[in-house]
């Protein structure tokens, strides 16, 4: 099925934004790489802004949708967990994915614009959720240890994964056993 010039533009941002940062970025160099007249991204998308906004969600849906089909392969809480670390270690590390959108310095860091704050806020709430869900079912199942509160953990665990990849992506210095080693770390962290 042949891509309309707006999922052009959508794509060629993706990719730009992943490769250069939200600064380095314009809408010259996005129009000329999906091969789309320029005046089309203002009609479509408004400013830069909204266009590094789509582009994150783009991404952000796709990790979502990825980390629940994982999700619910597993048979207990704890294969969750770790069903779901695996997923989000192999999206970044996979190219194809634009995951750098989500982790290049965007405007997004020190938003002003509440609305734009609201809507990453809630759509990155969904990682947290789906998390604390797997970690909840882990303590039901006997297979994560009991005394673990299901948000905090979530919390604590989501931010050793963003650290790893951050770590992986990042750093000259990353080792490439830091996904199974964060991953084992977690794991041994909360099994029962």
């Amino acid at each position: 099925m042949k891509s309309t010039k707006k999922e052009l533009l959508l794509e060629a941002a993706k990719e730009l934004f992943a490769e250069f940062g939200y600064t380095d970025t314009t809408f010259k160099k996005i129009s000329e790489k999906a091969g789309v007249a320029l005046g089309l991204l203002t009609h479509h998308y408004g400013n830069k802004e909204k266009l590094f906004l789509a582009a994150g969600l783009d991404v952000l849906d796709e990790l979502h949708r990825r980390l629940q089909q994982e999700m619910s392969k597993a048979s207990t809480g704890l294969d969750s967990v770790k069903n779901y670390a695996e997923c989000y270690f192999d999206f970044a590390a996979d190219k194809e994915t634009n995951f750098l959108v989500l982790v290049r310095c965007s405007p997004f860091s020190d938003l002003k614009a509440s609305e734009d704050r609201d809507v990453m806020i809630k759509s990155f709430a969904v990682l947290y959720d789906d998390l604390e869900s797997c970690i909840a079912r882990g303590i039901g199942d006997g297979s994560i240890r009991k005394e673990l509160p299901p948000r905090e953990t979530a919390v604590a665990v989501f931010c050793n994964l963003v650290g790893g990849v951050r770590h992986m992506l990042l750093t000259p210095y990353g080792e490439p056993s830091t996904s199974s080693d964060v991953t084992d770390f977690i794991l041994r962290s909360l099994e029962a």
